[in-house]
């Protein structure tokens, strides 16, 4: 039954992601036929020069970072002024400096990391216009970025311009999926209003107060958008964010939708379709692995059970009983594919192997990932795989046509350390001083794990938790908030210089002797890059978190 459960939860995203992606090639990368159409020429008129520019990728950067500093100022503001602002039906008061800061950064970011729980601390005007409008942007910087790295692979100089990439993301792509979605929930049960708190009496005679408010908006945006970021404190495993199977079923295959189709778009920018043929299969390969892994180790029982007449079942613990662990597993396996972060279970509960398949997934950070940067993590590996290959057979290794010398060897390097650097220096720090140690509810391997999982989260702009961790202090906002921040950027701004860098050279015909990128033999190397580099860089970790967690529970 899980197995076929994986089998529907997976093949309808990959279904949908090819004509999405040919729509969002047409949104993106209007072709001579399709034009702008006539909406997208009147906000070009009405944006002026601001929109018309077109820009290199320097130029492309700057926009995207200096739009960013400004969502980080606006929605700073907002959270730190909610007590004063409208719509605040239950009179929410303010929030610490540390905790806006955290969320700020983490919503800009599109990680939505959350130290705090949504119904407690936020008014309906912060969720809905500083933290929901934030999901649509974050979102579409990924997008957009995506479409300059593709325009420059495909030799254009100018890449494009940030803030009409920008628009034509939200308006014509997050926005109409956010709304088909979002209709589709409340038709399912999600909420949607902007009364206050209802109050109920229980069946004892007591008064019970009963948090709700315009959730089916945000959670729509939340799973398209790989934001993850929730309108109540359990995220999905909540019964007005996720009612029913139905609304289970339609979240889940939201999660991958936008960012297997972002594959396709690369490909048709390119004009290199059967190189994306090759990627999007290593993606699924490794995205139907770990969800298989994911599904058998959590088919085991609680090691809590052991000995108990209950130990014969799955392991229960931390589970939604309406959707079971294979449906939790599968969840955990996707969310952690593809940087969103949402959860329908206590990952804290999972079994220990179970907990390393999540977090396998951040550090690889490659299988779909976030949309548009997924694909931009793994142009890392790609050219690191290539110029590996090329320095095998004794030639200059070419990518796209385009000879990857010493410049852009030493910045994909620079690329692919930031990332485990960020998560292993944060987890050292924190596991040997008070401020991550004596914040775990849990001592041991499984403690380690805890503080491991949050920088693994910070870094890869996920945003899910190991929950038994108290993480709303001063010391683990602002760290984890600097991780999400470095953690988004950097890896955004040394593959756009790789991409201009190479975009600026003259192409190179290929010969024979040119490494092929649309070859099952391409795929292997890709493959055996992300898993060997991946393995490398944290495997001593997994030995000191989950693997000891497992080993010392089986021993009991």
């Amino acid at each position: 039954m899980s197995i076929l459960m994986l089998l529907l939860l997976l093949a309808v995203p990959v279904l949908l992601s090819w004509p999405l992606g040919r729509y969002m090639t047409e949104i993106m990368n209007p072709s001579a036929r399709s034009g702008d159409g006539t909406v997208a020429i009147l906000m070009t008129k009405a944006g002026g020069g601001m929109l018309n520019r077109e820009q290199e990728w320097k130029g492309y950067l700057v926009s995207m970072l200096i739009f960013n500093a400004i969502m980080f100022v606006t929605v700073a503001i907002m959270l730190a002024l909610q007590q004063w602002l409208p719509l605040n039906p239950d009179g929410k008061g303010p929030l610490e400096a540390s905790l806006i800061f955290n969320t700020t950064a983490s919503f800009v970011t599109n990680t939505n990391l959350q130290h705090y729980a949504g119904e407690v601390s936020m008014s309906y005007f912060s969720q809905l216009f500083a933290l929901t409008w934030m999901q649509f942007v974050s979102a579409a910087t990924g997008i957009s970025c995506l479409a300059a790295l593709s325009r420059a692979l495909a030799g254009n100089r100018l890449v494009g311009n940030f803030y009409r990439d920008l628009l034509r993301s939200v308006l014509f792509i997050l926005m109409p999926l956010s709304v088909l979605l979002a209709l589709s929930l409340v038709i399912g049960g999600v909420p949607m209003t902007f009364d206050g708190s209802a109050l109920a009496k229980t069946l004892e005679g007591a008064t019970q107060t009963i948090a709700r408010g315009p959730v089916a908006a945000m959670v729509a945006i939340k799973q398209l958008g790989t934001n993850g970021g929730g309108f109540f404190g359990p995220n999905s495993t909540h019964p007005f964010e996720n009612p029913s199977f139905l609304t289970n079923y339609l979240e889940c295959i939201s999660i991958p939708l936008i960012a297997m189709a972002s594959v396709w778009m690369f490909g048709r920018i390119t004009g290199r379709m059967r190189h994306a043929s090759v990627i999007f299969s290593v993606m699924l390969l490794l995205l139907v692995l770990k969800s298989g892994i994911a599904i058998y180790l959590e088919s085991a029982p609680s090691m809590a059970f052991k000995g108990l007449p209950i130990e014969v079942m799955s392991n229960l613990e931390g589970k939604e009983l309406r959707f079971g662990s294979g449906t939790a597993a599968v969840w955990a396996a996707v969310t952690t594919a593809t940087s969103n972060g949402s959860v329908n279970c206590m990952h804290d509960s999972l079994n220990p192997l179970t907990g390393l398949v999540p977090l396998a997934g951040m550090w690889l950070n490659v299988i779909f990932g976030g949309v548009g940067v997924g694909f931009i993590n793994m142009f890392i590996f790609i050219i690191v795989g290539v110029f590996i290959c090329g320095m095998m057979v004794g030639r200059t290794p070419e990518y796209c046509a385009r000879k990857v010398e010493t410049h852009e060897m030493k910045l994909a390097l620079l690329a692919l350390l930031v990332h485990p650097l960020l998560i292993l220096v944060g987890t050292a720090v924190f596991a040997s001083t008070t401020w991550g140690a004596g914040t775990v509810l849990n001592k041991g391997a499984h403690g380690f794990s805890e503080i491991l999982y949050e920088f693994s989260s910070a870094a890869a702009n996920n945003g899910s938790g190991f929950e038994g961790l108290g993480d709303n202090t001063v010391p683990w906002n602002v760290a984890t908030g600097l991780v999400m921040l470095l953690g988004r950027y950097i890896p955004i701004i040394l593959p756009l210089a790789i991409a201009g860098s190479m975009a600026a050279k003259k192409p190179v015909p290929e010969t024979t002797g040119t490494l092929r990128i649309d070859t099952p033999l391409f795929a292997v190397v890709i493959l055996g890059s992300v898993l060997l580099i991946g393995a490398l860089l944290f495997m001593p970790v997994a030995v000191l978190g989950p693997v000891a967690d497992y080993l010392s529970t089986s021993i009991q």
